[in-house]
């Protein structure tokens, strides 16, 4: 064969190689934006998939990274930019002050300095309606542990109407004495010692947080929305609890048997010396936390 045409012939397998396994199918964009919060220089990364346009609202997902993370960390470990190329939403990855979010009474630097981490959700929101066509009425937000605290805090006390919540591993830490009517899925593992799902100080807790017990959690928001009795149903060691309520919206609980604190299907094998100082468990395999959550958001 001519040099030439193996030449050719390598471009066109390495291309249909890279085609097959690269990160991004789609050759979507990551971007980081700034903004200056109560004199704070803050950033978030926004991922737009390439398969999307301006002509059609589509959803918008806010992925909140837990303590000691960041929006890129997020980004790279939990597969929401995948999801996002092949479902067609925008994905928003706010980043935390100090690697901490203030959850109300947690967690780290920015409850400590309460910082306005709600206004600065509302902020990102805002700013990225200036650049793209979202639905207002599709916007969501999952987190991590102290993400997902902040996710209950945002749904307690935001100020933009988001659809519905996705903590994993969260749990309430603020009073959240009239929460918004919105949908709920939380994944908790039943071995989670960091915020334990009956609520109080967890052994492995570094923010020394009184978590208060995730049924009482829930049932803020079950009584808010007017639902019915949750009914449950058991996979192996998954097991749902889903309540049905009065103006369409769903509160769901997912527990694992086994697992800690952690994101179920996602999440980069930690350095041997962050798993000492933190603590931190190896995610699930039961379920894909990310694909869970994003069913539940679709379906409502």
């Amino acid at each position: 064969m001519p040099k030439k045409s193996s030449a050719i012939l390598f471009v066109t397998l390495l291309a249909a190689y890279n085609s097959l396994f690269s990160h991004h199918a789609f050759a979507g964009e990551a971007q980081v934006h700034q903004l200056l919060i109560d004199g704070n220089n803050r950033e978030y990364i926004e991922y737009r998939p390439a398969n999307i346009n301006h002509s059609t609202p589509v959803p918008l997902v806010i992925v909140l990274h837990g303590g000691f993370g960041s929006d890129s960390q997020a980004e790279k470990s939990y597969g929401w930019d995948e999801l996002a190329d092949r479902q067609g939403f925008i994905v928003a990855y706010p980043n935390g002050l100090s690697r901490s979010w203030n959850a109300g009474n947690c967690c780290g630097p920015a409850a400590k300095d309460k910082v306005d981490d709600l206004g600065f959700l509302t902020s990102v929101i805002k700013d990225i309606s200036h650049n793209e066509n979202f639905d207002s009425k599709k916007v969501y937000m999952t987190g991590m542990s102290n993400g997902g605290a902040l996710a209950y805090r945002y749904a307690c006390e935001g100020s933009f109407p988001i659809a519905a919540i996705g903590p994993v591993a969260g749990g309430l830490s603020s009073a959240c004495e009239n929460p918004h009517a919105l949908s709920v899925i939380e994944i908790h593992g039943l071995a989670d010692q960091h915020i334990p799902i009956d609520g109080g100080y967890g052994s492995k807790g570094v923010a020394k947080v009184d978590w208060l017990p995730l049924h009482q959690t829930l049932d803020k928001f079950r009584r808010v929305g007017n639902c019915q009795a949750a009914v449950s149903h058991q996979n192996g060691v998954v097991e749902t609890s889903l309540s049905a309520c009065a103006s369409g919206n769903e509160v769901e609980l997912i527990t694992i048997a086994g697992a800690g604190h952690q994101w179920p299907g996602g999440g980069r094998k930690k350095s041997p010396v962050f798993e000492r100082l933190f603590g931190s468990d190896e995610p699930s395999t039961a379920i894909d936390a990310t694909s869970v959550i994003w069913a539940f958001f679709q379906r409502l």
